[in-house]
This record gives C-alpha cells, structure tokens and sequence, in this order.
C-alpha cells in the first residue's frame, strides 16, 4: 500500500506539490529544535533501496579510514530487515527517526537524494552527493511538462557533487540548480574498480555469478520506461525480443545476462533459459556483471559511460527511440555514438555474429574520451575531501 501511494505522489503533480510544501514546511522548522551531532554521517543509496553504488564504496573505505575513528555512521533503508551492514547501523527511510537523523547528521552521503522528495538540510550539513550516472535522458527542470517525470524547480543544497566529466557536471548545474562550482570532475567511486579490471577478476566474477567461462557474455541492460506502467501503477518493460532466436543464432558462442532498471518490477514477454540467458535483475552488485561481460547491450542508459570504462564493445539497441525520444527526451542521439541504432533484433544479432572488434573498441573509445574525462580513483579523493570539509568546523 505504502509502495503504490509513494508512486501516486511521485507521478501526480498536484499531489506532489502538496506533500513537497507541507513536509518541506514542517521539517524546515522542526530543525531548529534538533541539536546537529559533529560526529554522525548518513548514507543513503537509491533512496534507500539497496546497500550499493558510491556511497557504499567510500562507506567501506571509510570505516578503515583511521580519520574517521569515532564518528557514528547510519545507513536508510527502505527495508531494514533486508540489510546488513559492517560498524554502522540502520536506520528506516520515512519515519520521524529517519529525518530527526538527517537534520542532526555532520555530513550527508547519497548517489541519488536524502530528503525524501521534499526541500530540507540540517543546520550543520555538509551535503556530498555522487549521483548515480551520467545522463543521456533528460531530467530535472529539462524534462518537459508533458513527461510523466517531473520535479519541482527548485535549488539543489548540494555542497559538493562529484561528476565525469565537464558534460555531466554541466547539465546537472543547470537541471538542478546546483552552483557550477560545487561538482568536482574525479570521477564516480563504484567505477574505481572498472579502472582496475583484469582477466583474473574477469574470470572470478563469471564463477561467482555461476556462468560457463567457455562462452563469451553478453549483458543487456535496458532503462525503464516510466510510461509504461501496470494497473498498479508498477514499472514494466516489454522488449521486443526472443531468446530463443538469440540461442539459435549466437548460443554456441555467447550467453546472455539480462539485467533491468531497478525501476522496473516486471520484464514482460521475456524468459530466463537455463544455461543461455540468466535474469540478473536482483543480483546485488552491477559492478560484478560489468565485470563478467565481453560486451554490453542497452538503450538509454547511463551504463553506457561506466561500461566504457572497461574499455569493452558497446551496442546501442533503440527499437523505441522515436516514442521514447518525445515522451522522455534527450541530450542526445546515441545512435550517432556507437554501434547500433533503431535495429530489430534480426539486424541486431547479425551485428553481433559479424562485430569488427576493432570498430567497435574505436567508437567505444571516443564515447570515453568525450563523456568520461576522469575515472580510477574517486574514492580516494571523495574521502580526503569529505574529511577536509567535515572537519572545517
């Protein structure tokens, strides 16, 4: 109930607009009656989702960290019974406890955002956010008033946001009304470890993950469409695809691992095979799938620019582009970027079974040089920066 209510405000305008006011209003002066704690920092990923991506990478660093001996980390969560966490403790998301926290904590840390929708910060909050991935699909006060997305034009209390590139740092300025001068280009911290690939780790993630290491993998990770929508108003997708072609076209060399937008509750007209296309979807840890794979298949995706990172081919499949293009929006056209465009999915596997590796890594490598500036030690540098400024008063 609590789930379906959560979408209803999220993609109704007017409702938003009321619960944005009035939360926003009742939290701003409940702060004047909380006392800020100098030693308590708050993670929250996915808005509270899941225990993953950049926070949970300078979270780990963190807690071996002997500068941060003494501080008192917290972790949201959605669901807490679902999570366990190493030092920290838990906390749940929507709850007056979750934001008596929040207005107390020294130091916010989030990939995504901490205030639940609504427009707040605490009195001594030094607000550090990694975002969760570079846009090619508009957002922010760039999505249209006809999208089913929108937000309200407001400014962003970010102190300091972490970016790729000029590109991403530029366009998140504007759509969220963040000072330019507040992102730092050193890279995302969950791509550390993208930088540091080798056949080895390779290898071990293909164990891990349970998959045949005789077999090239592919993995193909579609965005979500937020106008495509259940009656209960859950996130579904229905890629015009048949695996059972795809084993009989490319299954001797190649299997799949088909992972969806954590958006997405229901992938329609798709099924697992045993042996040739694993669902990934809930596996914990995308890194490790990026990892496993030889090559990458999405849409509109951010993971697009992490992926290129492993310097790895990369195919664009945009069967919905025109549809997806004026409901959504873009920044702009991946067709033109890499290899691929509005195939189906006949012209797609021919792609495959007939790819210049070297055309491919040369598109791949442009798509790099152009969108992702800087990568391989974000995390180092998050620390050392969170700590200056954390430790300024």
């Amino acid at each position: 109930m609590k789930k379906h209510l959560m979408i209803i405000v999220k993609y109704f305008k007017t409702l938003y607009k009321i619960y944005y006011w009035i939360g926003s209003f009742t939290i701003n002066i409940l702060k004047f009656f909380v006392k800020p704690n100098d030693n308590l920092i708050l993670f929250i990923s996915f808005g509270g989702k899941k225990f993953d991506d950049s926070p949970k990478d300078i979270y780990e660093d963190m807690i071996k960290d002997n500068r941060f001996d003494g501080y008192d980390f917290v972790w949201a969560f959605q669901n807490t019974e679902s999570f366990k966490i190493p030092r920290g403790r838990i906390i749940k998301t929507d709850t007056y406890k979750y934001y008596i926290t929040a207005l107390k904590a020294r130091c916010w840390i989030t990939n995504s955002a901490v205030e639940r929708g609504l427009n707040f910060k605490g009195r001594n909050t030094f607000y550090f956010n990694t975002w969760h991935g570079t846009p090619i699909k508009k957002m922010g006060e760039d999505i249209a008033n006809t999208s089913k997305s929108f937000g309200m034009n407001r400014k962003w209390d970010v102190d300091l946001m972490t970016s790729q590139s000029k590109y991403e740092a530029d366009i998140f300025a504007r759509v969220f009304n963040i000072n330019r001068e507040n992102f730092m280009i050193c890279g995302l911290p969950r791509n550390d470890v993208l930088a540091d690939r080798t056949v080895e780790t390779k290898q071990s993630m293909m164990k891990k993950i349970g998959l045949p290491l005789g077999k090239k993998v592919i993995l193909y990770a579609p965005t979500f469409r937020e106008y495509e929508r259940d009656d209960g108003f859950n996130c579904v997708i229905a890629p015009p695809i048949g695996f059972d072609k795809w084993k009989k076209k490319i299954g001797d060399k190649y299997v799949i691992l088909l992972r969806a937008h954590y958006e997405v509750a229901k992938i329609l007209n798709v099924k697992a095979d045993d042996g040739f296309v694993y669902n990934v979807s809930d596996y914990p840890v995308l890194n490790d799938l990026m990892l496993a794979s030889d090559m990458l298949i999405s849409d509109y995706s951010s993971i697009f620019f992490d992926y290129s990172i492993l310097d790895r081919p990369m195919f664009c499949y945009t069967y919905d582009y025109d549809e997806y293009a004026e409901k959504r929006g873009m920044y702009f056209d991946i067709r033109t970027e890499l290899l691929g465009s509005s195939f189906d999915e006949e012209e797609l596997l021919v792609l495959i079974n007939s790819l210049n590796y070297d055309k491919a890594l040369k598109k791949v490598r442009s798509f790099r040089i152009k969108y992702v500036q800087s990568y391989g030690n974000a995390t180092k540098i998050s620390l050392d920066t969170i700590f200056k400024k954390i430790k300024l008063n």
